[in-house]
């Protein structure tokens, strides 16, 4: 029997939900295949019964037992190991032969042996080989050296994607792994897994991705895993003509149903056409009903523009752009930035990682002072601004409909019902509180106040992050008809490709005006990298056959010391964040509490708003803080 995944007769429930009823699918050893379907529908269970950490209630699933299988973890790790070795730990049959090594003690033999075996699996390259997957998913110089709690949740889950890269796998799999990436990762990353020669099942979201890669696509539709030939947009073409052929073979079928039903109605009480019509219920009882073709999607939504404008809507003139670290000390990232933003304004942000995007996404904000030049508001400008923590700023004892009600006290029940709608959040589901919201149904809440709000101004910093396709094509379509001006970073190339007109480059301290496409841009990254090898090539000596690991470890170590005030720094103002956090949870609590509106506990209510502003405050101040401290230190350690 030839290798392959094969699942057989599949049943798969989770409480009184069927997310797979007697479903099957063969996926052959090299096929680079592409998980789709909506929220909900059970690719990342299914992931689960590929790894063995979920049965079946019925049917079988069959994987190769020689395969080796990989796979990108969700959780985020908290060890102390430092990023090289924790990305080194994807490699187990690496670590297990070191441990076998280390404990062998003088036994030359069976070192002769080990040592063997590590050369056949090419270990003394592993560090090397784990280096350049750290660097070409954002790593910084240095960073390998430090600690995985050093580094923000979506930094730890990139090392989880590199540890799995790293693993030598006959089977990967992969759920969302662009979902933290920038476009520069995004894109390096895509050209790894064209290389990758096993055989791989990937969740993405991320059309131009998935176009780029995979060669089958499985739609979970229906509590089935239907097969399709070719990359996402071949699947988008067979759908479509097959829904075609649906929606003709359903009003066939409807035209027969109404044929039969009118004779067993005209004949049923006639006793010599009895037989006849009781063959024809039988006739209707025996036929499959086959479903009207439904493609609508649930997202309906639009962002009204404000009705007034200001011209320019914003001016930033010869500004620099960074941080202060203290009175005496800056930190300047961008210079003598010239940017002015009207109601035709339609830019993609492009840069490598840590060129300034975020710092110029902030300044637009408002929430980063410039450091100097000059920045000039329209009387009427309004800003709509995404960006991934939000989703954490939002109250989540509160319900979606609670939040826009806070905006617009007056506004009719009906009216925010339908507004909600449109965002896919019905009936009761947009009084419940948030609490048990996915990342994805926070991400278009988040969305669903920006265009309550009508803005004439959307700043969106990688809004797609948990966005499954069909809400990610109703945003494409919703940019699309916004009146206003759109300034947006990403790494969803579908999107920026519809939504914007120009592009700015961040790079080498400046934004200028990128000339080319998202296919230039890409070819502009590949010569950074050869110039950044090439110098790299030419200070090394060409007799450095070997690396000096102590001379190393001795540098790192000393420059740990010498970083240390920072780190230490750093480590405090997480702690009053965390605190203030606790804080700030505690007030919200005690808000979500109905009794405190009652008149009795008006003073105790207007103590507990006036804290909880003071205490955003002080929250927003030391993020500012921890910020301005964290590019310090990157800069220091590069």
């Amino acid at each position: 029997m030839r290798a392959m995944i094969q699942l057989q007769n599949i049943s798969l429930q989770r409480g009184p939900k069927f997310l797979l009823d007697s479903a099957d699918l063969t996926i052959y050893p090299g096929q680079k295949v592409g998980l789709i379907g909506g929220n909900g529908t059970g690719k990342s269970t299914l992931f689960q019964m590929l790894l063995g950490k979920l049965a079946s209630d019925t049917g079988t699933l069959d994987i190769p037992k020689q395969w080796r299988v990989a796979h990108m973890a969700q959780e985020v790790g908290h060890t102390t190991r430092s990023a090289l070795d924790y990305v080194l730990d994807g490699d187990s049959e690496l670590r297990r032969l070191e441990s076998e090594i280390a404990a062998a003690g003088s036994d030359g033999e069976k070192l002769a042996h080990l040592y063997g075996d590590m050369e056949n699996i090419h270990a003394y390259s592993a560090p090397a080989r784990a280096q350049q997957l750290l660097n070409g998913l954002g790593f910084n110089p240095g960073d390998d050296a430090r600690p995985v709690t050093d580094f923000s949740g979506g930094w730890r889950i990139r090392l989880n994607l590199a540890q799995a890269l790293m693993c030598p796998s006959d089977l990967l799999l992969l759920d969302e792994p662009t979902n933290h990436l920038d476009l520069d990762a995004t894109l390096w990353l895509e050209e790894w897994l064209k290389r990758y020669a096993g055989t791989l099942i990937i969740i993405s979201h991320d059309r131009d991705f998935l176009d780029n890669i995979v060669d089958r696509i499985v739609n979970i539709e229906k509590q089935k895993l239907d097969l399709y030939s070719g990359n996402y947009s071949a699947f988008e073409r067979q759908r479509a003509e097959k829904l075609a052929q649906q929606q003709a073979s359903y009003e066939k079928q409807q035209e027969r149903i109404a044929h039969v039903e009118n004779y067993i109605r005209r004949f049923r009480a006639q006793a010599t056409k009895a037989r006849q019509a009781q063959s024809r219920i039988k006739e209707l009882e025996r036929m499959e009903k086959i479903s009207a073709a439904h493609v609508d999607s649930p997202f309906t939504f639009t962002f009204k523009c404000s009705e007034k404008m200001s011209v320019p809507l914003v001016h930033i003139s010869r500004a620099d752009i960074g941080y202060k670290i203290s009175d005496s000390e800056t930190r300047k990232i961008l210079e003598k930035v010239e940017l002015a933003i009207r109601a035709e304004t339609r830019i993609g942000l492009l840069g490598p990682n840590g060129a300034g995007k975020s710092s110029l996404v902030k300044t637009l904000a408002g929430s980063l002072p410039l450091l100097a030049g000059d920045r000039t508001n329209g009387e009427h400008f309004k800003l709509g601004y995404f960006a991934q923590h939000q989703l954490e700023a939002l109250d989540i004892n509160a319900s979606a409909a609670l939040h826009i009600q806070r905006l617009s006290p007056t506004a009719r029940e009906q009216e925010i019902r339908d507004f909600l709608g449109s965002f896919d959040f019905h009936g009761d589901r947009a009084f419940e509180p948030i609490t048990h919201f996915s990342g994805g149904e926070k991400a278009r809440l988040a969305l669903a106040i920006i265009a309550w709000e009508k803005p004439n101004v959307l700043l969106l910093d990688e809004p797609t992050n948990h966005l499954d396709l069909e809400m990610r094509q109703a945003l494409t379509m919703a940019l699309q008809d916004f009146e206003g001006a759109v300034i947006i970073v990403s790494h969803d190339r579908h999107l920026l490709r519809n939504t914007v007109n120009e592009f700015l480059l961040v790079a080498d301290g400046k934004v200028s005006e990128f000339d080319g496409d998202l296919e230039d841009y890409y070819k502009w990254l590949l010569q950074q990298r050869q110039a950044q090898a090439a110098v790299e090539e030419k200070y090394t000596p060409e007799n450095e056959n070997k690396v000096d690991k102590k001379a190393q470890r001795q540098q790192s170590a000393a420059q740990r010391q010498q970083l240390k005030p920072l780190t230490n720094k750093l480590k405090n103002l997480e702690s009053q964040m965390e605190k203030l956090q606790t804080k700030l949870a505690d007030i919200e609590t005690q808000l979500g509490d109905s009794s405190i509106y009652d008149d009795k506990n008006k003073a105790n209510l207007q103590q507990l708003l006036l804290d909880q502003a003071k205490l955003q405050q002080q929250l927003e101040e030391t993020e500012e803080s921890w910020l301005a401290v964290s590019e310090e230190l990157e800069a220091a350690s590069n």
